[in-house]
């Protein structure tokens, strides 16, 4: 269905067209003065010149043919030549009737769906996931989501880091520590023991312990590093191991991003683009995109008008290794051989936007992408502690995903008791949806390119603009309807009348935005407008109900209205959340 701006500007352009003007001119906009009208035009002012005619002459044609209109029921020209506009009570309802209608809310399906992949991932494995993980992983669900609700094709990869120097630590530490472990023997012919010689908890501390040691024991490193080719080379004992860190890290991985509401199609690896590297390689060579500089193999990707220096983009090392650009660029091969994206989306720490560039102009310039696929950077900023710096725990070392999900649903469950609103066996699940709500709406509405401060006080508030606030919305609202249905009232029926005060029409003019909200969020690739919306949307809400005896009029008609109006301004909510990737308790 036609979006709600998209009919204003209709029946603007239409009374433009009937005075004698192009209809180019007729496009609405929110009111900069809500105090005086809803929505504005301002194109009698940008007419003006075309014309030779003065500005508010123009508005003055346009609103003589605006009498009677069934869009407006208020429009006039004011100086110099602005039209301040009010919506027609029954032409607003008649929208949200539709609204209600439509299983999309208003939202259109892509006429053209594209398929996309995002990559919104990126965990080394054999490490925990930290908070430095966690932007990463909460916008790049919403943008999924928000794209498969547009009727694009979303496949998620959470791409993770299996293949480089890591996995050479790791199995040198095992090797010190377990020398007699069959995965070193030499000869040994398998096979090798299907359980891991570790726990998630081993493996966690020994690779810290190797990194460690690596910095200060020169031959120690050069012993990994060797490990780390040998991997690579198919050592049969390494690459059991290597199978074995995979399996124990993918499996932890999987109940942390679980809890944590992301979920992704591809669990893809670094060492899956390997077999694509040789191939690719000769490619770059034997077409002449590649060329050797003090021994490297390299790619030039500076361009005419760059503001700064782009450095060239290396494929392999002096001595013929691999490096990240390799992996990477050989992951575009594959994901354009597997799946033909229209669109690969990397959501990363904006910091990395000169190596993304670099890549991105690589693949471009030797045809490693088809032409019509779009290479997108989502950068974002970093998630700060209240002094300012990157987030820390207590004791000043790198947070732990789970150690914040702890906290801060320990915050919400003390909370949820003290308010003593939820029955004590259900108090825990209860705290941990509206501990996520905290957390995913305390980053997601703000900008992501922006570094922000985590706010546990704050974000866990249940008042302002927060995830329990906008979660203890709706579940007002489930209440008020369950209590409804218990004084036996039916939720289907009843039909909207037209609002029957100034809070009721604002919310009703909160509802129309939704689509718009939507679309911009994915577009404009920003879901903190999503965030704005809903936020904007409880607040209306909340004015409405907290002005309106819903339960206790007596006009049947006029409650039943009501409820209807509560119904969808419920269902809006919960579809919102939901594309932010998180959802509400049935009571708080």
């Amino acid at each position: 269905m036609k979006k709600w701006m998209e009919r204003l500007t209709q029946g603007m352009s239409d009374a433009f067209e009937r005075a004698g003007y192009d209809r180019g001119y007729g496009k609405v906009a929110l009111s900069n003065r809500p105090d005086l009208c809803e929505y504005q035009c301002n194109g009698a002012m940008a007419g003006a010149k075309a014309y030779k005619k003065a500005p508010v002459q123009i508005a003055g044609d346009v609103v003589e043919k605006l009498q009677g209109s069934p869009v407006f029921s208020m429009a006039e020209a004011v100086g110099p030549g602005f039209i301040n506009l009010k919506v027609n009570p029954e032409f607003l309802v008649s929208f949200l009737k539709e609204m209600a209608a439509d299983e999309h809310l208003s939202v259109e399906k892509a006429q053209e769906p594209k398929t996309i992949l995002i990559d919104y991932g990126g965990p080394n494995v054999a490490k925990p996931l930290h908070v430095g993980h966690l932007r990463s992983a909460i916008i790049g669900e919403s943008m999924k989501r928000l794209g498969r609700f547009l009727g694009h094709k979303v496949i998620g990869d959470v791409h993770l880091g299996d293949w480089g120097l890591q996995m050479g630590l790791i199995i040198t530490e095992l090797k010190h520590r377990s020398p007699d472990l069959v995965y070193f023997q030499e000869g040994f012919e398998g096979p090798y023991p299907q359980e891991a010689p570790f726990t998630i908890g081993e493996l966690e501390e020994i690779y810290p312990a190797a990194s460690a040691r690596s910095k200060e024991d020169e031959a120690y490193k050069e012993e990994a590093m060797e490990a780390t080719h040998l991997l690579q080379q198919g050592k049969p004992g390494y690459h059991a191991l290597w199978n074995h860190i995979l399996q124990v890290s993918m499996a932890d991985l999987k109940k942390n991003y679980e809890r944590l509401q992301v979920t992704f199609d591809l669990w893809k690896k670094e060492s899956d683009a390997q077999p694509y590297i040789p191939d690719m390689v000769e490619y770059l060579k034997e077409k002449g995109y590649a060329h050797l500089d003090q021994g490297a193999l390299v790619v030039d990707v500076k361009e005419e008008g760059d503001a700064k220096e782009i450095p060239p983009c290396m494929i392999l090392k002096s001595d013929g290794a691999s490096l990240y650009n390799t992996t990477d660029l050989a992951t575009i091969v594959e994901r354009m051989k597997l799946f033909h994206p229209d669109e690969i989306l990397y959501v990363v720490d904006k910091r990395q936007e000169l190596y993304f560039t670099q890549v991105f102009r690589c693949a471009r310039k030797t045809h490693l992408v088809e032409e019509g696929t779009q290479l997108s950077f989502l950068g974002f900023g970093t998630m700060n502690g209240k002094d300012g710096k990157p987030f820390k725990t207590r004791q000043g070392g790198v947070m732990r995903l789970e150690e914040l999900m702890n906290d801060i649903c320990e915050e919400m469950y003390q909370k949820i008791v003290d308010n003593r609103s939820v029955k004590a066996e259900n108090a825990r699940e209860t705290a941990q949806i509206v501990g996520l709500s905290a957390i995913k709406y305390g980053d997601l509405s703000n900008q992501a390119t922006k570094d922000y401060v985590f706010d546990t006080d704050r974000f866990t508030s249940f008042e302002g603009d927060t995830g329990p606030y906008l979660l203890y919305t709706i579940v007002r609202i489930k209440s008020i309807l369950n209590r409804y249905q218990e004084e036996g009232g039916d939720l289907r029926q009843g039909s909207l009348q037209v609002p029957a005060c100034e809070s009721e029409k604002a919310l009703m003019l909160e509802l129309t935005n939704f689509a718009a909200a939507v679309e911009s969020a994915f577009e404009e690739k920003v879901p903190h407008k999503v965030c704005s919306y809903l936020y904007g949307l409880a607040n209306a809400f909340n004015r409405f109900y907290h002005e309106t005896k819903i339960l206790s009029e007596e006009d049947q008609a006029q409650k039943s209205s009501w409820i209807q109006l509560l119904s969808l301004t419920r269902q809006t909510l919960e579809v919102s959340i939901d594309l932010l990737g998180f959802s509400a308790p049935e009571r708080m």
